[in-house]
């Protein structure tokens, strides 16, 4: 199929209910929208459920670029392909897809090399429009431009998603799982799996456990960590990290008058091999790379901090030290093959992904997810759209 679909609304505008964001942290509002239908290299999809991650509770609440509004937020989901635009030849109606804010185009130096996963033709940046044209293919009803989300734009029954941006998937996995792949499992398993490339034997600290820290130990304790340090100012994650192979915890509260990376160097004769920034905060980046082995100790930053937040190293240490530091987009993974990969791990009994929902609403109940999720209550919060 190439550019043709045999669904009844193929060709023309969709209309269907969106959750809207109007203003800055002002609950999401359910309206009727116009889904205009793909152009070349888009396709239009039916979202079965997605799930709410914490970058959709920061967007929400900016109140300055590259916050804009209104918004059609959302960027984990599952759907089945309605309609493909002209030129596009890997999908076809019909089929189960995970769309992703990353991009794999197949074609450029960077997505046909095993070292990167940041494609060329079709950068990462956060633009409220579709990727090959200032445009979106949104509108209210009273003819009012909705912006895009992160190239997905979940929060819709129907959206429409360049290809570049689309993963096809096994639909034998329940699609309440299958959203969690598309941004904040896949990331933190992968920035263990293929960024940090965890060896068996060896020990990881990971600083903040919510949902992306928790991955980071998932993906550890797959890779054969024999020791997995969870860094947490709230107590309950204690517990909750050992159900994703946590085996030590340290609460910052509870260090005395020892920083962090003093009490991590004492637990392990000298610092952890691999440390985890899965939080946003400078600081955090530089206790991480204190509390790395000299030598060969590796700090992975994937954590979302203010644009403006710099980091500072002292130039002699970093010369002396033999570590290393690097930053992990969607944990190093190409979307179409890598969560393939991830899918038959989680079918094979490999991949935790069940203990990752603590939360499922309908599709009405949206704000109930953010409140949720500020309130520090859920992991991941499924929302379906027509259960």
């Amino acid at each position: 199929m190439d550019g043709k679909s045999s669904s009844n609304t193929a060709g023309k505008p969709i209309r269907c209910k969106a959750a809207i964001a109007r203003k800055p942290g002002e609950p999401l509002v359910i309206e009727e929208v116009i889904v205009a239908p793909p152009k070349q290299g888009e396709v239009r999809i039916k979202i079965i459920c997605t799930s709410l991650c914490h970058s959709d509770l920061t967007f929400w609440k900016l109140k300055v670029a590259p916050g804009i509004f209104p918004t059609i937020l959302g960027h984990e989901a599952v759907g089945v392909v309605e309609s493909v635009g002209e030129g596009v030849h890997e999908v076809v109606e019909g089929d189960t897809v995970i769309p992703t804010f990353l991009s794999d185009c197949g074609e450029c130096t960077d997505c046909l090399s095993e070292k990167s996963n940041l494609c060329t033709n079709f950068p990462f940046r956060l633009s409220p429009w579709m990727d090959r044209e200032e445009t979106s293919r949104f509108s209210d009803i009273n003819g009012e431009t909705l912006y895009h989300f992160l190239s997905v734009s979940s929060f819709s029954e129907y959206t429409v998603v360049d290809i570049v941006h689309l993963a096809k998937t096994d639909p034998a996995i329940p699609p309440n799982r299958a959203c969690l792949l598309g941004c904040g499992v896949s990331t933190g398993v992968g920035a263990a799996w293929k960024t940090a490339k965890v060896e068996a034997g060896t020990t990881v600290a990971i600083f903040g456990l919510g949902a992306i820290g928790l991955a980071v130990a998932e993906g550890s304790r797959l890779c054969g960590a024999k020791r997995i340090i969870g860094i947490d100012v709230n107590q309950d994650k204690c517990e909750l990290g050992k159900k994703f192979g946590v085996t030590d915890f340290v609460n910052p509260g509870n260090c005395g008058d020892k920083t962090v990376s003093q009490v991590i160097i004492e637990m392990t004769g000298g610092g952890a091999d691999y440390c985890f920034e899965c939080v946003g905060m400078k600081s955090l980046v530089h206790e991480a790379y204190s509390s790395c082995r000299k030598g060969w100790g590796k700090v992975v930053v994937l954590g979302v901090d203010h644009p403006d937040a710099m980091l500072t190293f002292n130039s002699f240490e970093v010369l002396y030290s033999g570590k290393s530091i690097m930053g992990s987009c969607f944990g190093g993974l190409k979307p179409k093959s890598d969560i393939r990969i991830l899918e038959k791990r989680y079918l094979d009994k490999e991949l935790r992904l069940d203990e990752f929902v603590t939360h499922e609403v309908e599709f009405e109940d949206i704000n109930t997810a953010f409140d949720l999720m500020t309130e520090g209550k859920s992991l991941r919060c499924v929302i379906w759209m027509n259960k």
